[in-house]
């Protein structure tokens, strides 16, 4: 390795060498401790040097060192706010409580715990409060506050990263906690590379801005130990940091009858918490399960049967139809039908209703901008104007669609790479939706068969696999390749037997919608051609909508028959 690279560990080099030690050395003094050493032993070789990792340890002190300091490649485009807060050391007070849960005051100076005042809204008055500093180099980043009464509280306008996010740099394994308290715990039961998300977790964690933040700190991980919380939002954080971060170099941690690594420390002690990440166990492997594995699952189903699947908030549309996260859905319709627009309408509801954000890869969806504002109308409930251009709502809503929409742009399109595109969009925005818009004008390049049928299935194939893989919702826009009229000369509706490989899109789809548009009712139907679970719908079930031109919304249509038998009291 060239040790005065520019760059090391995927980040750039901002200080080289921090403590001006003898580069190129794989032994030398430790800069932490050996000037506090005595006389004879301040030059003892107690520390070694891994300069192509950028990280010292000491032998002496049992401590790790950054041997330079880093710049982040690629940093968001949004302007944060820096904290501007003085430091306070924590006082004796403050350090007898940490002392009740097994933290040190050495811990509280290694992570820059400090104290002080700060105004706190869920109690409305200025309070005295644990500053937790979230350092990014050695650049303030943001600030966490916590009162007496457990409120907490970041530092307005400041940029969410992890807590302690310094310790992994150089590190081939990090752990992951949901709490500050927790990262305190590890540090002292001599677990350095410790990081904790800022905002603890929810039962929705898809938006995990903070992991966007930081997400090349990762890149060179081989073990990423999964220490949050027992509770059900702990594990819903856990499988999506799996989910984003991969499989294959996750691991899991179970606390036995304690909430979290802090309550573990507090009531077993440090070797026992050490113990804990000594033993951590893989993420099972993809593709083979055993009941061990799966009984938490199996519990619940015997208790509550099948879990409900996920809607879009339009109750005529729920009532029949609803669906699970790793799967694919197949949207077909005449040209000029609507296909695109209610693909648009389910991933704006899941996004309402669930914080889903969706990538779109669409050739026919073309100029970008049109699409996006066609996103922008449904979010807005209206047409914005132009003097809505710069005003608090064209500020909130354009921000929601640039952080929750992502749009795929190849020069020409091919399958392979939207799903690569797809992967990394997973990994670094937390996507949950992909739209494939149209199918045909996105080939399998690597196809090797030019047996339709066989072609179709070998694509929804690579498409299921991403799914599952990913826990990601796909659609698939697919025309139908013939249209025939019926005898009132009217365009019949048509089925996923008239998409080209018919046959294999029915079989392999989890799910087949029809859009059809009635332009004299002026109407759209909704018809579910097929679901794979019939908890989750009603082939043949239909749903009429409305199309409100200036949201570019769907509004639900009751359907009246006239030709039905009036009722006694009509």
């Amino acid at each position: 390795m060239n040790v005065e690279s520019k760059e090391i560990n995927g980040f750039a080099i901002d200080t080289f060498n921090l403590y001006d030690l003898e580069v190129g050395k794989t032994q030398g003094v430790c800069p932490l401790c050996s000037h506090d050493r005595k006389p004879e032993n301040k030059k003892a070789k107690c520390a070694s040097y891994d300069w192509e990792r950028g990280l010292g340890t000491c032998h002496n002190c049992d401590t790790s060192f950054q041997l330079h300091s880093y710049q982040r490649k690629g940093a968001s485009e949004k302007v944060y706010v820096r904290p501007q807060v003085e430091f306070h050391p924590t006082s004796s007070k403050v350090v007898q409580w940490f002392e009740t849960r097994g933290i040190t005051n050495q811990t509280l100076v290694d992570l820059h715990v400090g104290e002080g005042q700060e105004f706190m809204p869920q109690t409305g008055k200025s309070e005295n409060t644990i500053h937790f500093n979230y350092y990014m180099g050695d650049q303030l980043i943001n600030v966490k506050y916590r009162d007496g009464r457990k409120n907490f509280k970041l530092y307005k306008g400041a940029e969410k990263i992890f807590y302690n996010i310094n310790s992994i740099i150089g590190y081939d394994a990090c752990v992951i906690v949901e709490g500050e308290m927790d990262v305190l715990a590890m540090h002292e039961a001599g677990i350095k590379n410790v990081i904790s998300v800022p905002n603890g977790a929810t039962l929705n964690s898809n938006n995990l801005d903070y992991l966007d933040n930081c997400i090349d700190y990762f890149d060179d991980k081989e073990k990423i130990i999964l220490a949050v919380d027992a509770d059900e939002p702990g594990q819903a954080l856990r499988q999506e940091f799996i989910r984003r971060l991969g499989a294959e170099v996750c691991y899991l941690v179970d606390f036995d009858d304690c909430k979290d690594a802090n309550d573990y420390l507090v009531k077993y002690g440090k070797s026992a918490l050490r113990n804990v990440i000594d033993n951590v166990r893989p993420v099972p492997l993809e593709g083979v399960s055993t009941l061990k594995d799966i009984e938490d699952e199996l519990k619940d189903f015997v208790k509550n049967g099948f879990k409900p699947g996920f809607q879009i908030g339009l109750k005529n549309f729920d009532s029949i139809f609803s669906t699970y996260t790793g799967q694919f859905i197949t949207v077909t319709g005449v040209p000029s039908s609507g296909k695109s627009d209610f693909v648009d309408q389910m991933v704006v509801g899941y996004n309402q209703l669930y914080g889903w954000k969706t990538a779109y890869a669409s050739p026919e969806n073309q100029p970008v901008y049109l699409h996006a504002h066609k996103l922008m109308r449904k979010h807005w409930q209206d047409m914005p104007s132009v003097g809505d251009i710069g005003g608090d709502k064209w500020e909130q809503v354009t921000e929601h669609v640039n952080d929750n929409y992502f749009f795929i742009d190849m020069d020409k399109y091919n399958l392979e790479a939207v799903l690569r595109k797809g992967a990394e969009l997973v990994k670094r925005k937390g996507i949950k939706c992909l739209v494939l818009d149209p199918f045909n004008k996105i080939r399998d390049v690597n196809a090797h068969s030019d047996d339709v049928n066989r072609y179709t299935m070998d694509y929804l194939a690579k498409i299921e696999a991403f799914c599952k893989k990913y826990d990601v919702l796909t659609f698939i826009v697919a025309h139908p390749t013939k249209m025939y009229k019926g005898q009132d000369g009217k365009i019949e509706e048509p089925t996923m037997y008239n998409i080209k490989g018919g046959g294999e899109w029915y079989d392999a789809s989890y799910h087949g919608l029809l859009v059809h548009r009635d332009y004299e009712a002026k109407t759209t139907k909704v018809k579910v051609l097929k679901v794979k679970f019939q908890n989750l719908g009603e082939n043949g079930a239909e749903s009429f909508f409305t199309w409100e031109p200036r949201s570019g919304s769907f509004v639900p249509h009751d359907v009246v028959d006239a030709t039905a038998e009036p009722m006694p009291w009509e």
